[in-house]
């Protein structure tokens, strides 16, 4: 019997900005009320570094982010996470309400080290389909809704010690364990797209509580790649403190 060992430590380096927008002018205003303007604007700062068209230049590019709104300050703030420093001079000035901060983040993680975590995710299943069909054919993906069912899918991405990377299921694990009972799930508004992605709906919730690292190198994929479905729409980064 062969036993897997999993490296002790794992570092992790990534260019984080972070930009904080007036929600009431009418660029931003935008990009809140259509998740593909979402997406636009926080592609637009990453012009240059692959072909125009690209289909994959998001993933190449590393790019993840989240964003919160405060609705009583009228302050929209955006984390931008890309292996590739952002350029935000595309950005009408007058959206911006400081200067963006762009940092580079430069850590190692290491087993049984314990970290705050935030991200906002994409939980779905998939219901397979409703008649007899190839094994090349994919269920109906469909969105969790209640904060039980979203913890549920959080948990089954948890990794014990000694645990696989990816389950017998195929699910790919984070790296990190987690106590259920102090995880808290908050269900956000669904975003959906008025443009040419006139089917697009996501639903989203947020996760927050404390991890225990297991397998650092599980946590710098996920760190890296992001979680779930839904990464160009604003969804899986997981953010850590």
């Amino acid at each position: 019997m062969t036993t897997t060992r999993t490296a002790a430590a794992a570092r992790f380096v990534a260019t984080h900005s972070v930009l904080t927008l007036d929600a009431r002018h009418p660029y931003v205003a935008k990009s809140l009320i259509d998740a593909q303007e979402m997406h636009r604007t926080v592609m637009s700062g990453f012009r240059g570094w692959v072909e125009d068209g690209d289909t994959a230049a998001r993933s190449q590019m590393g790019v993840l982010s989240t964003w919160s709104v405060d609705l009583k300050a009228a302050a929209l703030v955006l984390v931008v996470q890309s292996r590739v420093p952002g350029d935000w001079s595309r950005i009408p000035r007058a959206a911006l309400t400081g200067k963006p901060h762009v940092l580079t983040v430069d850590r190692t993680y290491r087993t049984g080290e314990t970290l705050g975590f935030r991200t906002v995710v994409n939980p779905t299943r998939s219901k397979p389909p409703g008649k007899p069909s190839s094994e090349k054919v994919r269920g109906t993906r469909i969105a969790h809704t209640n904060p039980k069912h979203v913890k549920g899918w959080f948990l089954r991405r948890l990794q014990g010690e000694a645990e696989a990377a990816t389950a017998e299921d195929g699910v790919l694990r984070i790296g990190a364990s987690a106590e259920p009972d102090t995880l808290s799930i908050r269900m956000l508004p669904t975003i959906s797209s008025a443009d040419r992605h006139k089917g697009l709906r996501i639903n989203r919730a947020e996760i927050r509580g404390n991890l225990v690292v297991t397998d650092p190198t599980s946590l710098v994929t996920t760190l890296t790649n992001g979680l779930g479905h839904a990464r160009a729409y604003s969804c899986g980064l997981l953010l850590t403190r």
